[in-house]
C-alpha cells in the first residue's frame, strides 16, 4: 500500500520540478522575435531595445546570491514558489505597454529567474538524492525546451490570437501560473530549513572546486551565448539566406533537448564527469571550427555537432553543481556563486565578439577567440568534473 502512495507523489513532485524548469527561459527567449515590433511601437533605439535582454541577463548574475538567503529563511520549496509568482508578476508588468513598465518588468523577470536558477539544483539534491542524474536530465531538458518554445511560438501565437507584442509576451505568465499551482502543495508542507552555519558561505568560497565549477559554468555559458547572438549573422554573411540561418540555429537548440536528457543520466552514475566534460567541450570546439573553416558547407552538420556539445555542457555544469556539494544548502550556495559569476561572464561574450568583429573586419578572429574560450572551458571542466576526494 505504501508503494502506491509514494509513487503518485513522486511523479507529482517530478512534474512540478519539470514544469517549474520549463519556465526558466521562455520569458527571456520570446523577446527577440518581437524586438523590432517593440522598438517600433515604443520608439526605442537598437541600443535601448537590446537593453531589455541585457537587464534580464545582468539580473541573472547580480541577483543570484539572493537565493541562498531566501532558502535559509523560507526553505527551498517556498522560495521556488515565490520565484514562480514573481515571474508571473514581472511578465505581466513588462507587457503593460509603456517604457518604464517594460524595463521594470524585465528586471523583475530577471530577478525571479535568477532565484529559480539557483534553487533548482538544491531542490534536486533535497528531494532526489538517489536520482540526481535522472532528475537533472529531466529539468535541464525542460529548460531547453522552454527556451525553444519561447523563441519559436511567439510569432505564431501573435498570428493565432491577433494580439500585439504585449499580449503575446504576456502569455508566458500562463505556464508560470500552472507551475505555481502544481508546486503549491509542496510549498505548503513543513519546510526543511537548514540551520545557519557561521562561515558556511566563506567555506564554500575557500574551496578550490567552487572556482573550478564557477569557471566551467561561466565559460560554457559564454561559448553558448556567443553562438546564440552571432551565428545567424555569420551564416548570412557567408551567403546563407536569413530564414535558413534561423532554422540552423533552431536545429542546434533542438538537438540540445535530447542530449540534456541523456547525458546527466549516464554521467550521474559515475564518480568522475571529466570524460563527459572533455567530450562535450571537444564537440563544441569542433562546431566552432566547422563554422570558422567552412560556414556555408554542410552547416547543418556543424549545428548538430555544436548542439550536442553545448547541450551536454549546460547539463553537465548543472549536474556537477549538484554532485560537488554535500547537502542541499551547500548546493544552493555553490549554485549561487557559479551562476552569479557565470552569467556576468556570459553577458560579456556577445559584446566582446562583436567588438572583435568590428575591429578585425571579419569572423576569423572572433571565432578563434571562441575556440580559445573552448580551450579554457576544457581545462575548467576537467578540474570540476573530477570526483571530490573521499
Amino acid at each position: 500500500m505504501s508503494a502506491h502512495r509514494v509513487r503518485p507523489s513522486w511523479f507529482l513532485l517530478v512534474a512540478g520540478v519539470v514544469l517549474a524548469s520549463f519556465n526558466l527561459r521562455p520569458a527571456l527567449s520570446m523577446i527577440s522575435p518581437v524586438l523590432d515590433e517593440i522598438m517600433d511601437d515604443l520608439g526605442l533605439s537598437p541600443a535601448q531595445g537590446g537593453a531589455i535582454t541585457t537587464v534580464m541577463v545582468v539580473c541573472l548574475g547580480v541577483l543570484a546570491p539572493l537565493a541562498p538567503v531566501l532558502a535559509r529563511r523560507f526553505g527551498l520549496d517556498r522560495t521556488l514558489l515565490a520565484g514562480l509568482l514573481v515571474l508571473t508578476a514581472g511578465v505581466l508588468l513588462r507587457s503593460a505597454g509603456n517604457v518604464p513598465a517594460l524595463y521594470a518588468g524585465a528586471a523583475v523577470v530577471g530577478t525571479a529567474i535568477a532565484i529559480m536558477n539557483v534553487v533548482m539544483p538544491g531542490i534536486v539534491k533535497q528531494h532526489f538524492p538517489e536520482r540526481v542524474g535522472l532528475v537533472t536530465g529531466l529539468y535541464v531538458s525542460a529548460l531547453v525546451l522552454g527556451a525553444a518554445a519561447g523563441a519559436g511560438l511567439t510569432i505564431p501565437l501573435e498570428n493565432a490570437t491577433g494580439y500585439d507584442w504585449r499580449g503575446a509576451t504576456a502569455l508566458a505568465a500562463l505556464p508560470a501560473v500552472a507551475a505555481a499551482v502544481l508546486w503549491l502543495p509542496q510549498a505548503l508542507r513543513p519546510q526543511v530549513v537548514p540551520d545557519r552555519v557561521p562561515g558556511a558561505f566563506r567555506r564554500v568560497l575557500g574551496t578550490p572546486v567552487t572556482w573550478y565549477v564557477t569557471a566551467f559554468m561561466g565559460l560554457q555559458s559564454l561559448t553558448f551565448y556567443i553562438t546564440l547572438a552571432w551565428l545567424p549573422t555569420i551564416f548570412q554573411e557567408a551567403g546563407i539566406p536569413a530564414d535558413q540561418a534561423g532554422y540552423l540555429l533552431s536545429l542546434s537548440n533542438l538537438v540540445q533537448i535530447a542530449v540534456t536528457l541523456a547525458v546527466p543520466l549516464h554521467a550521474g552514475r559515475v564518480r568522475s564527469q571529466a570524460p563527459h566534460v572533455t567530450a562535450a567541450t571537444l564537440l563544441t570546439a569542433a562546431g566552432y571550427a566547422g563554422v570558422l573553416v567552412a560556414p556555408a558547407t554542410v552547416p547543418w552538420l556543424w549545428m548538430l555537432v555544436l548542439g550536442l556539445g553545448q547541450g551536454a555542457g549546460i547539463a553537465l555544469a548543472l549536474l556537477i553543481i549538484t554532485l560537488r556539494a554535500p547537502d542541499p544548502a551547500a548546493v544552493t550556495t555553490l549554485s549561487a556563486v557559479a551562476q552569479s559569476a557565470g552569467y556576468v561572464l556570459a553577458a560579456l561574450g556577445p559584446f566582446l565578439i562583436g567588438l572583435l568583429r568590428q575591429t578585425s573586419g571579419g569572423w576569423t578572429v572572433p571565432l578563434l577567440a571562441g575556440l580559445g574560450a573552448c580551450g579554457l572551458q576544457l581545462v575548467a571542466g576537467f578540474l570540476a568534473g573530477r570526483p571530490a576526494p573521499r
